[in-house]
């Protein structure tokens, strides 16, 4: 008696559209249901406040696309080209309807790295992904006209497209080397995200062309910004602010005397010193930059000068002398602002008004007028979206950029006071990536290390170089969310590094997949099974081809003389296990 699988049914008809979705939208349904309520959270805000809300960093980015001539000497223009592509809508709302659809594509593209790469469960990849669906910060950020969604859901696009691959082709490589170049010229952070993949990509042994590729990619844009930026200010950079943010970043505790500055010989470094004593200075040094008053000395050498080439390089300069000479107090105030990432509660900081800008507000918001590239910050507004209502206040026709409209604000309002991340969660999910890494150390990390070290850096990188601001932490926030759910997914015993009998050891096992090709975990993974009488034990090992397993029917030792077969394309075929790696 032989034992043979069914002949497929070349007739059956192939499930419709319809059904295909259907089954689709059930496989996946409490991530659909999570993503669905998400949106209708988004349309909320959209309705209470519209047609988008403001920060004070905002207005450079519109002038920025309403004069796209030149480059902004303060941050990369790379948001105002997203606006600039936007403009001939002439809708604030529709910029930040996209950019809602961007925080989505960022929960999706966590789910699906967890659910497609790493074979985690639905609900497992869906609670990774809810911080960034349901943060009430997380939506009030991607409502403000700001460069913080677009930024996120580069970085994020970027370590799923690595992480997914585990062999690259040389035109992937250029393809993450040009979203690299994106993320870069949206923040300047970018750059050093670069320096993490490539690292990252030579651990596990990359091809040189795929690395080449990608490096290659990122430059040739970034370079062409740098020339146009050198055509405008006179010097080959992305910007002339780093130097100044660095001096806000000094401005606490630079003391001229341990920094041992000659006013004779030194006097452009000698201006920028502060007379105040530093325990007299406050807790932020945000004025020291931003305003322009009397002991303000960044500006000594006159508004329109802030952000020149010279004053941002003998700010620079300025304050790598305070912190070579003062390196404690420069660790201290770094590992303060560090730290602060990480309070259950959410302080006041860097000051009220600063902090009032990331809250869902019962005002209405008026644009400032404030001096602009080519007119104000106002008019540059109305030049993008002609439409924005205006209004008479203290005998001023002014600018409304935000109005509030209830009962939807008053809904996000409430929500906000109950609906958060506190910072000791994001804490947590760090320090369970850290463990992630650390059980996997004999692979440096393995797949845990990238996006724990992307997380980790975009919080360490501005209280660093600038100082704390809550908007700085979001992007943070999905990148830890892989890392810790990548290292649950085995527990912290680590992945198996061998394979029963029956597998294929060709390599380490990460995730149920085998390097060379992918054997899935659990039981979907067995495929498709022939039933019928029983069989004795196989007296055979089952045949590899190309990294997959190919299981071959069993006969029984019957002596029996079989028929000549004649193979044809209604011949039924072994059903197979796994999938190209």
């Amino acid at each position: 008696m032989v034992t043979v699988a069914d002949r497929p049914r070349l007739d059956a008809p192939p499930p419709d559209r319809v059904t295909r979705l259907r089954a689709f939208l059930y496989r996946h349904r409490l991530f659909v249901a999570a993503l669905a309520l998400a949106f209708l959270l988004r349309v909320v805000t959209m309705l209470g406040y519209g047609p988008a809300q403001w920060f004070n960093d905002s207005y450079e980015y519109v002038s920025g696309a309403v004069n796209p001539d030149r480059p902004s000497a303060l941050r990369p223009n790379g948001y105002s080209f997203l606006l600039l592509l936007l403009r001939p809508l002439h809708s604030f709302g529709l910029v930040a309807f996209v950019q809602h659809l961007m925080g989505l594509g960022v929960a999706v593209l966590i789910y699906s790295l967890l659910r497609g790469r790493f074979r985690l469960p639905g609900w497992g990849a869906t609670l990774a992904a809810l911080p960034v669906l349901f943060d009430a910060y997380q939506v009030q950020l991607e409502h403000l006209i700001m460069s913080d969604a677009m930024f996120m859901l580069l970085v994020v696009g970027v370590i799923t497209l690595v992480l997914w691959h585990r062999r690259m082709s040389w035109r992937l490589g250029a393809v993450i080397g040009l979203l690299l170049a994106l993320t870069a010229l949206t923040r300047s952070i970018g750059l050093p995200i670069l320096v993490l993949v490539v690292i990252y990509l030579m651990v596990k042994r990359t091809a040189w062309k795929t690395i080449a590729a990608m490096v290659v990619a990122c430059a040739l844009p970034v370079t062409g910004y740098m020339a146009w930026f050198a055509s405008a200010h006179g010097n080959f950079a992305m910007t002339n602010s780093d130097g100044a943010i660095l001096y806000m970043r000094t401005a606490l505790f630079a003391d001229c005397r341990k920094m041992k500055i000659d006013p004779r010989e030194e006097l452009e470094l000698a201006l920028l010193c502060i007379s105040a004593p530093p325990g007299q200075r406050g807790f932020s040094g945000q004025k020291y930059l931003w305003w322009a008053q009397n002991g303000q000395r960044f500006h000594a050498f006159g508004v329109g000068s802030t952000f020149t080439p010279e004053t941002n390089k003998t700010a620079g300069a300025f304050a790598q002398r305070a912190i070579l000479s003062q390196p404690l107090d420069y660790l201290g105030l770094v590992a303060g602002d560090f730290f602060r990432a990480f309070h259950w509660g959410r302080p006041r900081f860097p000051d009220f008004n600063t902090y009032r800008q990331y809250e869902f507000l019962p005002e209405t918001k008026v644009l400032p007028a404030w001096t602009s590239y080519r007119g104000s910050t106002d008019t540059d507004a109305q030049k993008y979206e002609p439409g924005l209502r205006t209004a008479q206040i203290q005998g001023k026709l002014r600018v409304i950029g935000t109005d509030v409209i209830d009962p939807w604000a008053g809904f996000m309002q409430a929500y906000q006071r109950v609906v958060r991340l506190p910072g000791i969660v994001l804490g947590v999910l760090l320090l369970i990536g850290l463990a992630g890494v650390a059980v996997r150390w004999r692979r440096l990390g393995g797949p845990v290390l990238l996006p724990w070290l992307a997380a980790f850096g975009l919080i360490l990188a501005p209280a660093a170089t600038a100082e704390f601001d809550y908007r700085y932490l979001l992007p943070a926030v999905p990148l830890a969310c892989m890392a810790a759910a990548i290292s649950l997914r085995h527990g912290f015993s680590g992945p198996a590094t061998a394979v029963t009998a029956g597998d294929v050891a060709s390599g380490p096992v990460e995730g149920g997949s085998v390097e060379g090709g992918s054997v899935e975990s659990g039981p979907a993974a067995a495929g498709p099974v022939a039933i019928g009488p029983a069989a004795p034990p196989a007296t055979a090992p089952p045949a590899v081809t190309g990294g997959s397993i190919t299981t071959t029917p069993i006969t029984t030792p019957a002596p029996v003389t079989p028929d000549p077969v004649t193979p044809s394309s209604g011949t039924a075929s072994a059903p197979t296990t796994g999938s190209a790696g």
